[in-house]
């Protein structure tokens, strides 16, 4: 997709914040690029060059504001004008495979040539995987530096890179001055028993109805939802702690504090908070996308910055759906507590109240005894489907993972025995981030549509592409979060 140089001066003009993320103004006078909501003066448009990414400013040889911050920029959905292979490895990079994994690794989970995954994301976001990765790496330690109190070194670490000295190499090379300097410039910054991080979005973002959603569908144990934000335990890799979000007062953002013993995987960690909010939607252009349909037109007048709640972990949320099929929202809930109870993984650091467990890996529960899973109080043909799930997240015949490919995945999982549309649809939609997920056959959704198949629902919901995850969740969310 061409940028047209005049319409972004024109949001660049009115610091409209739909944009921000969308493009990045470099200004030839200063050599420096800025976000189009950037509180500086707004510069002549014959000093303006714009770019869809900030590593194209970079690669341009432009260094990043320090006023509007754009490392803080939210990031492009999932279906903005990029191929499915451009979208799947940005989304990857984006949490951090190219840290410790090569671009042939990458390639060959993507089914590709590294050759062509080059030749691809040049093609498409204007730089090599290699210089998106070393962007986003670069992005978060100017955050880290600016906002946290950690040491140096952590910075560098938490960051994604390999060695401290090509951190300082690297960070004196892109802004231009030391990491030490770069964490005097940021002023004060808090300090504690937590790191404290800024997640900004697009504004509107319907908060209340995000934790209504997911405090309806809270993991005991393992996540706790109120009023007011969102806690749970992390376990990735060798790092275990515990997270907490809340919405910030004073700007279009979430605040973030987490246990300091992530810092090793905050790359990963704000990949999936920034999916399991939905931080990086287009509101307002969903909105009025879908506003036009008579069933829809009230609901999302009503709540124009809903969005689809995502998942922190994908084989958390594939196993939660399982637990729902045919029982009410309630008792799946009450399903999945009994389910940590039994095989989660305790949790011996100390833990904000509400939480003990982190939820078990699919190992545990693919070599678990049907009648251990049954005990929870299954039928056994779900508990079979449970243990048959597990084990084929555990062997790599289904991809949960960040950037996995909806298609490929939904077929891998309606492969499996007792696993049907309707729930690889809310997998797709959840786990898998996918905006055009539609699980058609939902009793809510036909009833609102006055349709009795799948297929009408499907015929009928056409004009809803490529939004109609959302679409659904008006509809579920009018009914009461009855979906």
């Amino acid at each position: 997709m061409q940028l047209d140089p005049d319409a972004c001066f024109d949001a660049l003009c009115a610091r409209d914040r739909r944009f921000d993320g969308v493009f990045f103004v470099g200004v030839t006078t200063t050599g420096i690029y800025c976000r189009p909501v950037c509180p500086a003066r707004t510069p002549g448009r014959g000093r303006c060059e714009f770019f869809r990414r900030a590593a194209e400013a970079e690669r341009a040889g432009f260094r990043a504001c320090f006023r509007c911050r754009p490392e803080l920029a939210p990031g492009r959905a999932a279906i903005d004008s990029l191929s499915r292979l451009a979208t799947a490895a940005l989304a990857r990079i984006d949490a951090g495979d190219l840290n410790d994994g090569s671009v042939d690794a990458l390639a060959a989970r993507l089914g590709v040539s590294a050759r062509h995954l080059r030749r691809a994301l040049e093609a498409e976001l204007g730089a090599t995987p290699v210089e998106l990765a070393q962007t986003r790496r670069l992005a978060l330690a100017k955050q880290l530096l600016q906002d946290t109190a950690l040491p140096l070194a952590e910075v560098a670490y938490a960051a994604g890179f390999a060695s401290v000295r090509r951190f300082n190499a690297l960070v004196q090379q892109r802004f231009g001055r030391p990491p030490s300097a770069l964490r005097r410039e940021g002023g004060d910054v808090a300090t504690g028993d937590a790191i404290e991080l800024r997640l900004d979005y697009r504004p509107p973002l319907d908060w209340p109805a995000l934790l209504g959603f997911l405090r309806g569908r809270e993991v005991a144990g393992v996540e706790r939802v109120d009023d007011h934000g969102y806690a749970r335990v992390v376990a990735l890799g060798d790092c275990v702690g515990w997270l907490s979000v809340q919405a910030d007062p004073a700007r279009p953002a979430l605040r973030v504090r987490l246990a300091p013993e992530l810092a090793p995987q905050l790359m990963p960690i704000v990949a999936r908070l920034r999916g399991l909010f939905d931080l990086d939607a287009h509101p307002v252009a969903i909105a009025d996308h879908l506003r036009g349909d008579p069933v829809l037109r009230d609901s999302v007048v009503a709540r124009p910055g809903l969005r689809v709640p995502g998942a922190f972990d994908g084989f958390e949320l594939a196993v939660r759906a399982v637990l729902g099929q045919q029982v009410s929202v309630r008792a799946a809930t009450t399903l999945c507590a009994r389910l940590v109870a039994r095989f989660g993984r305790p949790v011996s650091k100390t833990l904000p109240p509400g939480l003990s467990a982190a939820f078990p890996l699919p190992d545990a529960l693919a070599g678990a005894a049907l009648a251990d899973v049954r005990a929870i109080g299954l039928p056994e043909q779900r508990a079979r489907t449970v243990v048959a799930l597990a084990a084929a997240v555990a062997d790599g015949r289904v991809d949960l993972s960040i950037g996995a490919d909806p298609e490929r995945t939904v077929a891998a999982l309606e492969a499996l025995p007792g696993i049907g549309p309707w729930t690889g649809q809310y997998i797709a939609m959840r786990s898998l981030r996918w905006p055009d997920g539609f699980p058609g056959g939902d009793l809510v959704v036909r009833r609102a549509l006055e349709v009795t198949t799948t297929r009408a629902a499907e015929a009928r919901t056409a004009a809803w592409r490529p939004w109609r995850a959302y679409g659904v969740l008006h509809l579920w969310t009018a009914a009461s979060f009855g979906g």
